[in-house]
């Protein structure tokens, strides 16, 4: 060891004794001076404004560690992005300089060993690198200085996460160093190895033999996780065994060119270290092995507490997951062999790092629709196998590897799937199907998983039953005025089927409403209901059932009889809200307190924390009457959504809204109050437990063409459930939203670090090459 620590003091020495080494130095501490104080000095800047000019302004509401650090414009991102840049020119004469000046002859001629050698060049490059460590650490302690409670969870896995990169890049340059006499070569084929281990992971993915070998290679992403601060054991173990890797090469080619071997048994040498790497590298990627560290503290990479408890449920029983591709479906690329590691880790590893045994199944195929005009149209002339032969030959896939109609239609039913890519999960006998979505980010998130992992546990959903027979809203109609997209509709992800609750219809007149069910829904009737429905509605009510009522305008004669046992009723008139953009009934009501409170929704925790309440969280309600208390009641009647004080008043009559605007006429029956409930909650406590009914003047903003109410939609439905569904997976809000500094600190820190301090750094430099010179 004291050899090898006396060859890295040489190298060190001989590493600052020339120009390469202080120019890097000097340039990457530049560099990382501008990415962070330029954007430091920008926030700092809004920051000062916004405290002049706005009281009300608390902090940035997101993490300025991130922002800072991680972001576009931030240090890590950008410095890691150019880091290759650096490297090549740093190692590029750690052994080719002993080749041309011939002291490796002498080197050889000592007792000192082949491995004393590389080690001890390698360690010296090593510590250069804590360097440059060193370096990122200063802004680093600036950035504790400057952010109000850094999270030092995320720089410390960043910095770990640069220092592997960069001690890989110094293995691949002293490897490439040692294979030629020419510097300039050596900086090059540097260059060329970082953009193959680059590319490499995009290769052969067609291939089961060889995809897990090529893609644990790859170096794009490496450093993803560590830079959002989650450590995992393949990743470092990934960067170790580069290391070990290219260091072994430099050694082998050292020995060869002392030993007297034949060719092939130098080879022999590159295979085993080559083939031990790979084999060590896909046991460590195997998902019961891998080890997780998140650092954050938020714990932003790790799965919810909801989540990681249903996860625990399923214990150690096996789960299946099937992915079915369809060729002539949406998003076939995205199931297709080449992108099958990206389907795996990109969104399945979170969850395999809580269960590590799930198998996954691949089924591929071609179908449509029977009757599907719009393929053949597409397609003219052609029979659906020859349609399938050519997206074949278009995807470069082999059409005989897809499974025909007729073989797939024994398998499973994937029709209601609409034939897309789409997963099928299987647990204990349950399945259940996981679906994919036409959105940028295409496949299903937490708030999506969770739900479909709890219905392979429960052998029950909650239910939601919408009433027909009185032309109600349709949950099967697409039609704008409709509530099929908030229900039913499989390609929404925010939609009920797909975060827990199961949806049916029945009409009251012919069917039993029945018990357990989690909500019974009466949307918008139009005729009057009949005395069969209404007593199966009030024995429902009566027996502590949940219910969600909406209404209209015009049509308060339809739902007030209903309402007058629950003790409100629907004002007669319409809501009149005068602005210059929106015609005179678009009111726009805001969620009080109460409706803060329906759910832990992470829209309406950040509302919460806002303390928006009647200051500007509105919610267009396109033509809604009034609740009003009727008379004494068991329930409980809580608002939800009330009007702006002194904005709204009551038109009675016929409105026209394609005319001038209304103007308040008391002679005409108008009237006017501080301010209207559009929304109440009302509660009891019946047999032991807690009904919970919501009447809503309006049914419109529940429709389709209003995304079927949005966040407060889903969350009126929750609320009926207790918040059991959907599985909400809020996160703390970041406390490092503010900076500690002003803009005039900022510019005076950019001043020191862009210019004053690689100043200092030149100038000792320069004193010392010069003496050194001179000497």
């Amino acid at each position: 060891m004291k050899i090898i620590f006396r060859i890295a003091k040489t190298e060190l020495r001989n590493l600052f004794y020339s120009p390469v080494a202080w120019f890097l130095t000097i340039a990457f501490m530049v560099q990382c001076a501008v990415y962070y104080t330029y954007a430091l000095f920008n926030l700092a800047n809004w920051q000062d404004i916004a405290i002049k000019n706005n009281p009300k302004f608390k902090d940035f509401g997101i993490s300025l560690t991130e922002a800072l650090f991680l972001g576009q414009d931030g240090i890590f991102g950008n410095v890691l992005q150019n880091l290759y840049l650096f490297v090549p020119l740093l190692t590029m004469g750690l052994i080719s300089r002993e080749i041309n000046s011939g002291s490796i002859k002498l080197l050889y001629s000592s007792p000192i060993r082949t491995r004393e050698i590389v080690f001890g060049k390698y360690l010296a490059i090593m510590i250069y690198n804590m360097l440059l460590v060193g370096i990122v650490g200063i802004f680093m302690f600036m950035g504790a200085l400057n952010i109000q409670a850094v999270d030092y969870g995320i720089l410390f896995s960043a910095t770990l996460g640069f220092y592997l990169l960069v001690c890989t890049y110094t293995a691949i340059g002293l490897f490439m160093s040692s294979l030629t006499n020419y510097q300039i070569v050596s900086a090059i084929g540097s260059f060329i190895i970082i953009f193959v281990l680059g590319r490499i992971g995009g290769l052969w993915q067609k291939y089961d033999l060889v995809r897990d070998l090529t893609y644990f290679l790859s170096i794009s992403g490496r450093t993803t996780k560590m830079l959002k601060g989650l450590i995992t054991t393949t990743d470092v173990i990934y960067f170790a065994m580069i290391v070990y890797m290219f260091v072994s090469f430099t050694l082998i080619k050292l020995k060869a060119g002392r030993e007297s071997r034949s060719w092939w048994m130098t080879g022999l040498r590159y295979v085993a270290v080559f083939v031990s790497v790979l084999a060590i590298g896909y046991v460590s990627s195997r998902p019961a092995l891998i080890g997780y560290w998140d650092t954050t503290a938020r714990q932003n990479n790790t799965l919810h507490p909801n989540t990681q408890q249903i996860l625990k449920e399923l214990g150690n029983e096996p789960m299946e997951i099937t992915l079915y591709t369809n060729l002539l479906g949406a998003g076939v690329t995205r199931g297709l062999p080449e992108n099958r590691n990206d389907y795996m880790w990109n969104l399945w590893e979170p969850y395999l790092r809580f269960k590590p045994d799930i198998k996954f199944n691949y089924v591929y195929y071609y179908d449509t629709n029977d009757g599907d005009s719009t393929l053949y149209r597409t397609w003219p002339g052609k029979t659906l196998q020859q349609i399938a032969e050519q997206l074949a030959d278009g995807y470069q896939v082999k059409v005989t590897d897809f499974k025909a109609p007729a073989e797939v239609r024994k398998m499973i039913d994937l029709q209601p799937e609409a034939y897309r890519l789409v997963m099928q999960l299987k647990y204990k006998g349950r399945t259940t199907f996981l679906r994919t979505f036409d959105d940028a980010q295409f496949w299903p998130e937490e708030g999506q998983v969770a739900p479909a992992l709890k219905r392979l546990l429960q052998p029950r959903m909650p239910e939601n039953i919408f009433l027909t027979g009185n032309l109600e809203r349709s949950i099967y109609k697409r039609g704008e005025r409709e509530y099929n997209l908030h229900a039913i509709a499989k390609e929404n992800r925010q939609s009920l089927i797909n975060m827990g609750f199961d949806s049916d219809s029945l009409n009251a007149d012919t069917q039993d409403i029945p018990a357990g069910i989690a909500t019974l829904v009466l949307a918008d009737p139009k005729t009057a209901l009949s005395t069969t429905a209404t007593e199966k509605i009030n024995h429902y009510l009566d027996n502590g059932g949940n219910m969600l009522i909406l209404g209209e305008p015009g049509k308060q004669q339809m739902l007030n009889p209903l309402l007058k046992q629950l003790g409100v009723q629907l004002m007669d008139g319409t809501l009149i809200e005068t602005s210059k953009d929106e015609m005179p009934h678009m009111v726009k009501p805001f969620l009080t307190t109460a409706g803060m409170h329906l759910a832990e929704d992470p829209a309406l925790i950040s509302l919460r924390e806002l303390q928006l309440e009647g200051e500007g969280m509105g919610l267009l309600m396109p033509g809604v009457a009034g609740i009003s208390p009727h008379d004494s009641s068991a329930y409980k009647a809580t608002p939800l959504l009330t009007t702006y004080p002194g904005k709204v008043w009551l038109k009675a009559g016929t409105l026209v809204t394609d005319s001038t605007a209304p103007v308040f006429n008391p002679q005409d029956g108008d009237t006017r109050q501080p301010s209207y409930a559009t929304a109440v909650a009302l509660t009891r406590n019946i047999k032991g437990k807690e009904q919970r009914i919501i009447v809503s003047g309006d049914a419109d903003f529940m429709s389709n063409i209003r995304q079927g109410g949005g966040f407060l939609g889903r969350n009126l439905y929750a609320w009926m459930v207790n918040d059991a569904f959907p599985i909400y997976t809020p996160r703390p809000k970041p406390v490092d939203t503010k900076l500690t500094i002003t803009a005039t600190t900022a510019a005076i820190e950019k001043m020191m670090f862009v210019w004053v301090l690689p100043a200092l750094v030149l100038l000792g430099g320069t004193i010392l090459l010069v003496r050194r010179k001179r000497q």
